[in-house]
């Protein structure tokens, strides 16, 4: 329920409040509830309500910041009377690109992704507090989850990035990475590996970051790979090979082949390469910089205040 519940109307106005369909989703889905709003002293002329998704997104000065990414209008232009009370049901689709942000039912520490309710009265917009949604992966994207997992790898954090990941068609200017330990295996030889997905209706390109350890004649650096599939095709994948075979060869290459280059924020830009069979041939070096662009909406105290307004109250 709203925290600043319509000050515009000021004392008396109606409450809003947004409740969402229980249970997981999933992203290219749809998320299902109903605004409730009524129980105003006296009759109010309500212009718009909006339900909006936003994500928080690290800028580039490593600034945390809450991007609209979906806005979709649930109501428009009509009369509450005094102690009425009206429903509102609605169907807000989720973008393929959605971040996830639960895995096997648990939460990802430090994601924050939900619908915000905004109502348009007396030429003025109140903003309600974010409802979390709670995303699950695709059956497309779990399975090489599963084989980081499988492999003993653990996860360190999960975030989303502002930028694009070069020679991949985003829909939007972020996209997520889900960094894992690598493998004991590995010990030694690669430190991190960040997991990234950009999801489309029919296809899915999974993309693999490694953290190489430089050695005594060799040097360190960020290699990258991509794998391009239909969601079919990535459901029967060996991606435990697949993902093995191409931290194998990350490890073992020369030194002079990765590419440290960052730019002066220390944030990197994906460097996409379309690839043949598998993952294990596409090593590329890292180049600098993220594309460019401001993030949309406010800045996360605002954004999400009055979610963590709530965690106090408790």
């Amino acid at each position: 329920m709203f925290k600043r519940m319509l000050q515009a109307v000021g004392i008396g106005g109606p409450s809003v409040d947004t409740v969402l369909r229980e249970g997981p989703c999933q992203p290219g889905e749809s998320v299902s509830g109903e605004v409730r709003i009524g129980g105003a002293s006296g009759s109010t002329r309500i212009q718009r309500i909006d339900l909006v998704l936003i994500a928080q997104v690290e800028t580039a000065d490593d600034q945390q910041g809450a991007l609209e990414f979906r806005r979709v209008t649930v109501a428009e232009d009509f009369q509450l009377e005094a102690e009425q009370h009206t429903n509102i049901p609605f169907e807000i689709p989720l973008p393929w690109e959605t971040p996830i942000t639960a895995l096997r039912g648990q939460a990802l520490p430090g994601m924050r992704v939900g619908v915000r309710t905004e109502v348009a009265v007396a030429r003025a917009v109140d903003t309600g507090d974010m409802d979390p949604l709670h995303v699950e992966p695709l059956p497309c994207q779990l399975p090489a989850i599963e084989a980081l997992f499988g492999m003993g790898a653990q996860l360190k954090s999960a975030d989303v990035e502002h930028g694009t990941i070069s020679g991949v068609a985003q829909e939007f200017p972020f996209y997520q990475e889900l960094e894992f330990f690598a493998p004991p295996e590995l010990s030694g030889r690669i430190n991190e590996i960040e997991l990234t997905f950009v999801t489309r209706a029919d296809s899915v390109d999974v993309v693999l970051e490694a953290d190489r350890r430089g050695g005594l004649f060799t040097s360190g650096g960020d290699a990258l790979g991509r794998i391009h599939r239909s969601h079919e095709e990535a459901v029967h994948t060996d991606w435990t090979s697949e993902i093995r075979s191409w931290l194998e060869a990350v490890a073992q290459s020369a030194g002079g082949f990765f590419g440290g280059g960052h730019d002066s924020h220390g944030k990197h830009e994906h460097s996409g390469h379309s690839g043949g069979g598998g993952v294990g041939g596409m090593v590329a070096a890292g180049a600098a910089g993220v594309a460019a662009g401001a993030v949309g909406g406010m800045m996360l105290d605002e954004a999400f205040e009055g979610e963590e307004e709530e965690g106090e109250e408790e």
